[in-house]
């Protein structure tokens, strides 16, 4: 099996889990000349990096070409070494994952193994969901109702919310409405659920409010807060670890396993967040979790993008002895319901592998077509 062509494939769908706002990000779909498919993608976002990440895709595609997807490790190098003048980081690293992901599905599919056997077989038989939703709706009795009911319905281990999020929730910015969210939440929550609060980028917290915030919520058994200082200031999280026993989260911003070794070797992060369609796919995600096994930290791995990113950061997660949960968009939406033919869903409030080869999923190339931008 070698690679034969490489196409970059832009999409762009309306998020119902993001107030409907439109979301943007690369596929890249690998084809071999046995015919087989590998699906990767790039978390991008924004038109703007999708634009840029297909540019840098289909530039590195020469890279992979005639190559066995099975030297995914070597070709990852290729890929990294090439970019040397405009990578580390960045939309380089979003084209590396995007390839790097595909690639994997490849492999696993000549070998008619699933990724996680790639990756050295898991080490957990399933994993907890953890519902992850942004905060949206103004009304906090009714949203906090809202949010219960997703985690009964899951028989979810707990939730994440998104302060600062789109639609008129206005949480993260005013001490007694936080306060009083939290309050709802826990009584509206079943005995038991987990409560993680992830600080969006349009919050800019100093030491000070974090440090008040996180000891305003201490009673009600908070799981971890995430991002309160944004991605970079060690020395701020320094301060606002020793003033709480919250357990602090972030690296999802990181690019690179380098960047993931530089927060955990700051000691101030105990539950790493890396996203595989981000983080240089799954060559990079595995490394950047030796990183964070060796600092004795969690690893959290980002999945709230397509079914492709899904299926990587499952397999990560499940091979990962770091790893205690996944997360899952509570509302359907298209690039989870509609991108595959078998939707990825929980049973009994755990996933486990997939077990067909590869990524363990089928693309629905019609749906590609429909969320296709050009």
């Amino acid at each position: 099996m070698r690679v034969d062509r490489v196409e970059a494939i832009p999409l762009a769908y309306t998020e119902p889990n993001d107030n409907n706002s439109t979301r943007h990000l690369l596929l890249t779909r690998v084809v071999t000349d046995t015919g087989h498919v590998g699906w990767g993608e790039a978390v991008t976002m924004w038109p703007e990096a999708t634009r840029a990440t297909a540019a840098l895709v289909e530039g590195l595609a020469p890279l992979a070409t005639g190559r066995d997807p099975a030297d995914h490790e070597a070709i990852w190098a290729a890929l990294r070494e090439h970019t040397w003048w405009y990578g580390n980081g960045g939309i380089a690293a979003f084209a590396i994952a995007a390839l790097d992901i595909a690639l994997w599905d490849l492999a696993g599919q000549q070998a008619g193994r699933n990724v996680i056997d790639l990756l050295g077989g898991p080490v957990h038989a399933s994993l907890p969901v953890v519902i992850s939703c942004h905060a949206t709706d103004g009304d906090l009795g009714r949203m906090t109702g809202t949010m219960a009911g997703w985690v009964r319905d899951q028989q979810a281990e707990g939730i994440k919310i998104g302060f600062g999020k789109r639609g008129d929730a206005r949480l993260g910015f005013e001490r007694d409405r936080d306060l009083r969210f939290v309050q709802l939440l826990r009584a509206a929550l079943p005995a038991g659920s987990r409560i993680m609060i992830d600080i969006g980028a349009a919050i800019h917290w100093d030491v000070d409010t974090a440090v008040t915030r996180a000891r305003d919520w201490e009673p009600y058994d908070i799981a971890w807060i995430e991002e309160p200082l944004g991605a970079d200031n060690p020395a701020g999280y320094r301060q606002l670890k020793a003033a709480t026993t919250i357990p602090i989260a972030y690296g999802e911003r990181e690019w690179t396993p380098r960047g993931v070794q530089r927060i955990t070797e700051t000691g101030t992060v105990d539950i790493v967040g890396v996203d595989p369609g981000r983080v240089e796919g799954l060559t990079g995600f595995r490394r950047a979790n030796g990183h964070v096994l060796a600092a004795g930290a969690q690893i959290n791995a980002h999945a709230w993008s397509s079914a492709i990113v899904t299926a990587a950061s499952l397999a990560a997660s499940l091979a990962a002895p770091n790893c205690h949960q996944i997360e899952i968009k509570p509302l359907p939406n298209p690039m989870q319901h509609e991108l595959v033919t078998s939707p990825i869903h929980p049973r009994n409030g755990k996933l486990a592998a997939l077990w067909q080869p590869g990524l363990g999923i089928t693309i629905d190339t019609a749906a590609v077509e429909r969320h296709r931008t050009h």
